[in-house]
């Protein structure tokens, strides 16, 4: 069984239900989800470095490139994005002009996660998935800096996507107790696992939710505001 295939497949399952279903959600889900659907790309940077899951017409081994990658990053920005809104009642308004030129960093904050992840596996010998995670926390905390009225959802959504996360995880660990063994390379990461997990999918949870909760507010100049009417 391709579990790769499966836990990409059912993270856009629960995308697709929760974007059929809560309706007020639905652009910036989608907006988000197209925003991080490229990241799927850089598999090859991680294959075989960071782990080597068997794939669809096995194009992982062959080309580190494949349709998981593209299937999971666009499900799980989409549901980053807007899983705080699940919870919580609010809704976006328009940042006036005026407003803008006081975020003087604004590009910055938002392209330090790839600066940041560039220059670490340039100039490092980092195991990817750690220049990665450290670029992901740097990126959620620049973010907070240029638009700390965004805490509370970056902080929340950070936690609320690690337990969904971690939800999935742990299914896909009860079909197969050997998943994480037999695709991993354990030897080039810490090896911690916490209840079969390696710890640093938890941390990339975290840092995704932390960082990418934001990103549909902060491109858009949006900001958050009680929904009253429901």
């Amino acid at each position: 069984m391709n579990l790769w295939l499966f836990g990409s497949l059912t993270f856009f399952i629960i995308w697709f239900f929760i974007f059929i279903f809560v309706k007020r959600i639905r652009k910036e889900m989608f907006f988000s989800s197209l925003f991080t659907l490229p990241l799927g790309l850089t598999e090859p940077l991680f294959v075989p470095e960071y782990w080597n899951p068997p794939s669809l017409f096995n194009l992982a081994s062959r080309t580190g490139f494949d349709i998981e990658s593209l299937i999971f990053t666009f499900s799980i920005g989409g549901i980053a994005a807007i899983i705080y809104e699940i919870f919580f009642k609010i809704k976006h308004k328009k940042i006036s002009s005026n407003a803008r030129k006081k975020h003087k960093f604004h590009l910055l904050a938002l392209l330090s996660t790839p600066i940041i992840f560039l220059l670490l596996y340039i100039f490092t010998r980092l195991n990817p998935i750690y220049s990665a995670i450290i670029a992901i926390f740097i990126g959620g905390i620049a973010t907070l800096i240029c638009r700390p009225d965004l805490k509370n959802k970056a902080i929340f959504s950070g936690f609320l996507f690690l337990f969904f996360y971690f939800l999935l995880f742990s299914l896909i660990n009860l079909i197969s107790q050997d998943w994480v063994k037999n695709v991993w390379n354990l030897e080039s990461i810490s090896g911690i696992l916490l209840l079969g997990i390696p710890i640093e999918e938890l941390f990339f949870a975290f840092g995704v939710g932390l960082m990418w909760s934001n990103i549909y507010e902060h491109v858009r100049w949006y900001k958050l505001i009680e929904d009253k009417k429901n």
